[in-house]
């Protein structure tokens, strides 16, 4: 079924309380599959399908895939849609709450994809951190400037604790720009495609996920101050005395290893975890 018979056939009002966004441009959507390159045999998992854009093409390429919906209409609408064929699977559910561990067959073995909602997006890329294990790669429609806040490099005004974490787990590589006339209803905000890629093997050290996420946390806690200020209370006098960064600099200026470092000094004993 084409984008129009879809669209002829049903018709959905975008609710603002899910983030909704409908891809509706047709070179766009091919862009982003042949981004995606999907083949039969891999374990796709989309993410707020929503009408089903995506969904099609990426289903008839894979042969499979598994789609994760919360608007009850929408998870309606895609049942009888894809009706016919058995490949396709749904999980009407909030992602967040989805056990990606029950649908990946092996260790790095989903490839996730989505259009994600703009109200959510950030603390669902960070639930995915969590699931890093589980993940060949990741494809994904946001906010442009949550894309270029993922993609930040040290000493730029979007680097922060978004683009510490991603990066420790992930490249992070922007693919292209998508404007606001590809979506219905026109957002007010450009977007962007993002891959974002786990680390097999990890350039940094191994560190436990929490020290390193408690370190950033405060050091991004006010970006003005410096990081004599913002670090004192994860650390001790005497260790902040001997940290291996120049404490007189802002938390923007420390690179992902930077933060590694001082992530296996608070495991070592910090003055708070």
């Amino acid at each position: 079924m084409s984008q129009e018979d879809n669209e002829s056939t049903y018709h959905h009002r975008a609710r603002k309380r899910f983030g909704q966004n409908f891809l509706h441009d047709e070179h766009v959507i091919a862009r982003i599959v042949r981004a995606i390159t999907p083949g039969p045999g891999q374990k796709l998992v989309e993410i707020g399908p929503g009408q089903g854009a995506l969904t099609a093409p990426l289903l008839a390429a894979a042969g499979e895939l598994t789609a994760i919906e919360i608007d009850r209409d929408l998870a309606a609408m895609l049942r009888s849609r894809f009706a016919g064929n058995p490949g396709f699977h749904l999980i009407e559910n909030d992602v967040l709450e989805v056990d990606f561990a029950a649908l990946a067959p092996g260790p790095a073995s989903l490839r996730i994809v989505g259009n994600l909602p703009y109200n959510i997006s950030t603390p669902l890329l960070f639930h995915l951190l969590q699931q890093h294990p589980l993940i060949h790669d990741m494809l994904f429609m946001l906010q442009l400037e949550v894309v270029q806040r993922l993609a930040a490099q040290p000493g730029n005004g979007d680097y922060g604790r978004l683009s510490v974490m991603m990066q420790y787990y992930c490249e992070v590589e922007m693919l292209f720009k998508v404007p606001p006339g590809s979506f219905t209803p026109r957002p007010k905000v450009d977007s962007a495609v993002v891959r974002l890629t786990p680390r097999r093997p990890s350039p940094f050290a191994a560190v436990q996920p929490q020290a390193l996420a408690h370190v950033v946390k405060a050091a991004f806690s006010q970006r003005r101050k410096t990081l004599r200020n913002t670090l004192k209370e994860v650390f001790s006098p005497v260790q902040m005395a001997s940290l291996p960064v120049d404490t007189g600099l802002r938390a923007e200026n420390l690179g992902v290893d930077d933060y590694v470092r001082l992530a296996l000094i608070l495991e070592q004993g910090g003055a708070s975890a």
